[in-house]
């Protein structure tokens, strides 16, 4: 990649990134709602009282209608049953006006998460979670794919061009959410792609042979300054909340002081995380082209 003779890190500003798509996602709603008489539904089911979740919920209802499109808030009772859950989740997917469907997780212990996601029109599952969307990411079909591992690969491809052919990259974290659709992101986009996780005999070398390094382990500071090559892209997603000193700070999981050497590096907070929420509104307005484009067809 020519990227030794970089000698201080760049930051990535996924807020200042988010931003500028979610006035995209806002123009473009305001054209498809002229030619179609339609604008975008996104549906959000909150089963409980997590303090986070309804911080989260309330974030995406603001957004949501900030971007022209229509907000369904679904806030039920943690005694809520799985029947109860399923039964809604049966009309949403049947209502044309609801275009994506998330449900926000946690859910209560008595629920099971998995049929709750897989009882999800998968063209309407804008967190990226059914099997068949993720499915259709393994083969290289079209997908709706997560929202972080999305909002990853465009701050990525807005760093380094559109053309990451060729380059290494390495995960770190293999969870279902953004390791495993991140490192088939990166595949389809003809990268050469390494996983390390907890099993991983020797993960400091092999990050260090990264082009591309994207970490999203849930440990904070697990990356030193000696795991990364020198002009490497690195991507935190790491969100870990550290107390002391009376005060509370947000880190990665990357030892951020230490990555001055890296060709440009996502802060924490202000790089992946604004980029969630933006990128959910892109799979809501994804979902919608293509079930109208369809329409159309028909």
């Amino acid at each position: 990649m020519g990227m030794d003779r970089f000698t201080r890190a760049a930051n990535i500003d996924g807020k200042q990134f988010a931003t500028e798509l979610l006035e995209r996602i806002k123009s473009d709603v305001e054209v498809l709602k002229i030619e179609t008489g339609v604008v975008p539904g996104l549906a959000v089911v909150l089963v409980g009282d997590d303090p986070a979740s309804a911080v989260y919920v309330a974030s995406k209802h603001r957004q949501t209608i900030a971007a022209g499109m229509k907000s369904f808030e679904y806030r039920l009772a943690a005694e809520t049953t799985q029947d109860e859950l399923l039964a809604l989740l049966d009309r949403l997917n049947a209502d044309p006006e609801v275009h994506g469907i998330l449900v926000q997780l946690p859910l209560p212990a008595h629920l099971d998460p998995n049929a709750v996601v897989q009882a999800i029109n998968p063209d309407k599952d804008v967190d990226g979670f059914h099997v068949l969307n993720a499915g259709c990411l393994a083969t290289g079909n079209p997908a709706l794919v997560p929202c972080t591992p999305l909002g990853c690969m465009m701050l990525l491809k807005d760093t380094l061009g559109e053309n990451l052919s060729g380059l290494h990259a390495v995960i770190v974290g293999k969870s279902n959410i953004v390791g495993k659709p991140m490192a088939q992101m990166l595949m389809n986009a003809h990268c050469t792609v390494t996983v390390v996780h907890s099993q991983t005999r020797n993960p400091a070398e092999l990050c260090r042979a990264a082009d591309i390094l994207v970490v999203a382990a849930g440990r904070p500071g697990l990356v030193r300054g000696d795991w990364i090559k020198p002009g490497a892209v690195v991507v935190d997603v790491g969100i870990n909340r550290i107390e002391g000193d009376g005060k509370s700070t947000i880190i990665g999981d990357v030892a951020y002081g230490e990555a001055g050497h890296a060709r440009a590096i996502t802060p924490v907070p202000g790089g992946v995380g604004p980029m969630t929420i933006a990128c959910l509104l892109s799979n809501t307005l994804t979902a919608f082209r293509r079930r109208h484009t369809l329409a159309a067809a028909a």
